[in-house]
Formats: structure tokens, sequence, C-alpha cells
């Protein structure tokens, strides 16, 4: 026993000197005593890694700690960014807009989840382009997340840092100030990926997206989540767990019927509150008309 005793006063005595204080009693891990053992190695002390904001998640804490940062937006499919506030696109918005705060009316509904069934569909230029035109009424702040961890694209067309963002929050290596950038358009705010992880599956269900979602909720209008296609991957279904309602994007001409109808049925009908139809061929614009059905209505398979 005088071996582990002196153990544990060797180890609180190197402890205390890199603290630059003195020992002052054995505040340490019970250690088993037992027949052959000899001096205790103790395991160091890991640091905290995510700081300790202390009370709850504020605008004041956001707007101190988020500085305003430049951003080099794609101006071709950002349309609300380039000035031009009549451009083609911009009025489907608009109307989208309006048709998300009529649901409001009669269900919650503040953090969407933007999906599609396959890549390549629209799902990331109709996120980022819904929370900029949330922002476009006086007052109103959005939160734009990149959770498609896989094949991320919003910091591309933001023209913003992949990181950090919310891998690293996700892991615990950040809290929520050191991933939400927040950008020249007033009231929007937007959290990137991260940088890439191996496995993505298990980060979004860990649990810690809730958690980040109940911190920042009281400060936003608008949470908009941006999510890995449907149906290759199981990401969509398990974050939309944490989220109101699902928003699905398809696209005119290239989903296969059968496979937005396979997209659909993962997720409950009651959180599936509306389809875009992305990329029609009755305008001349790519991204111009959109089709937007109501959670009140039957969604029924996309026909070309």
């Amino acid at each position: 026993m005088s071996r582990i005793h002196e153990a544990l006063k060797k180890a609180e005595q190197e402890r205390a000197n890199l603290q630059g204080g003195s020992p002052s009693g054995f505040a340490t891990t019970p250690v088993a005593e037992a027949p052959g053992y000899g001096e205790v190695e103790l395991a160091p002390i890991t640091p905290k890694l995510m700081p300790d904001l202390g009370g709850p998640f504020t605008l004041d804490t956001l707007l101190a700690r988020c500085p305003q940062t430049p951003w080099a937006p794609d101006l071709q499919t950002m349309l609300f960014m380039n000035g031009n506030d009549s451009a083609k696109g911009t009025e489907e918005y608009r109307t989208l807009r309006s048709r998300l705060y009529h649901i409001r009316e009669k269900m919650q509904l503040k953090k969407l989840l933007v999906t599609s069934a396959l890549p390549k569909e629209g799902k990331s230029f109709t996120s980022a382009n819904l929370a900029q035109v949330m922002v476009r009424q006086h007052g109103r702040r959005a939160l734009l997340i990149d959770a498609d961890l896989r094949g991320p694209r919003l910091h591309l067309m933001l023209g913003t840092p992949q990181g950090p963002g919310l891998s690293e929050y996700l892991l615990g290596n950040a809290d929520e100030t050191s991933v939400i950038q927040r950008g020249p358009m007033e009231g929007l705010f937007f959290i990137p990926s991260g940088e890439s992880n191996e496995d993505p599956a298990e980060l979004v269900a860990s649990g810690r997206l809730k958690i980040l979602l109940q911190r920042v909720e009281p400060i936003f209008d608008w949470i908009i989540i941006d999510s890995p296609p449907a149906v290759p991957v199981s990401d969509a279904s398990v974050l939309a767990t944490a989220c109101d309602g699902v928003l699905m994007v398809v696209r005119s001409n290239a989903t296969p019927s059968d496979v937005a109808r396979k997209a659909r049925m993962e997720f409950p009908d009651q959180m599936l509150v509306g389809v875009v139809l992305n990329g029609t061929e009755r305008d001349e614009a790519e991204y111009a008309r959109y089709y937007y059905e109501t959670y009140e209505k039957k969604v029924a398979p996309t026909q070309s």
C-alpha cells in the first residue's frame, strides 16, 4: 500500500508543479489494492475541447463572437445576392416562403430539412436560396446548415471556408460560435459542413445535432438544413428526427418516379411539408420554375 501511496503523492506533486501551486490533498480516482501491484501511472487529464459558454446562447453572444466575414458567392446561383430582386426564380422563392408561413400557422415549423431522392437534383440550391429569401423580410434571421457531410456544396455556393463546421461540432472539437459564420447579408448565418469524416452516419446519429439546434433555435426565425440525398444513404431520415418538417426536391425529367416515391417513404407523412419541382423545361431559366404542394394534400408521384 505504501508504494501506491507514494505513486499517488508523486503524481499529485507533478500536477501541482505544472499548475504553479502545491499539493493540498488528494482527489484521485480510487486504485484497487491487489498483491503484486507496483507503482501506478495515472492517465493524463484530457483537456475539455469545447469551451463552456456559460448560460443560454443569445443573439448578443452570437453577434459578439461571430464577426462578419467576407463571402464570395456564386452570383449565378445565389439569386438574392446579386442585387437584382427581379431575377428569374426570385418570385418563385417568395411564393415558397409564403406557403411555408401558411403551413406554420397550422403546425410547428422552424427547423426545416431540405433533401432530394438522388444527388444533383437541386437541394443545396434550394436550401441556400430559401434561407436568403427568408431574411429578405425585415428583422428575420435564418441559420443555414450544411449537414451533407458526404458531398457538401453550400460553402462553394456561398464562397466561404468549409471549416470549422458541423463535423467539428459533432465531434466535440468546437462550440456553436466557432462554427457559425456571419456573412454580408443581414440576418443570414451559416454553418458549413466542416472537414470530411470517415463515418458521417455515426456523426449525424450521435444526438449532438439536437443539442446544437436546441441551443440556437430561440434566436432564429428559420433553420434550414441541407441533408444528403434520402435514397442512397440513411443520413436524411436520421437528421429529420431533429427537425419539424421535410421539404423534398425533385428534378424534372431526371428523378425517376419510383425513386422519388421511395425517398418519400423515408419520412413520416406528417413531416413532409412540400415538394419542389426543379429544372422544368417550361421556363427558359434552368432553376426558375417550382411546383409546391402543401402538406394538406397527398404528395403524388412526380410526372415529367
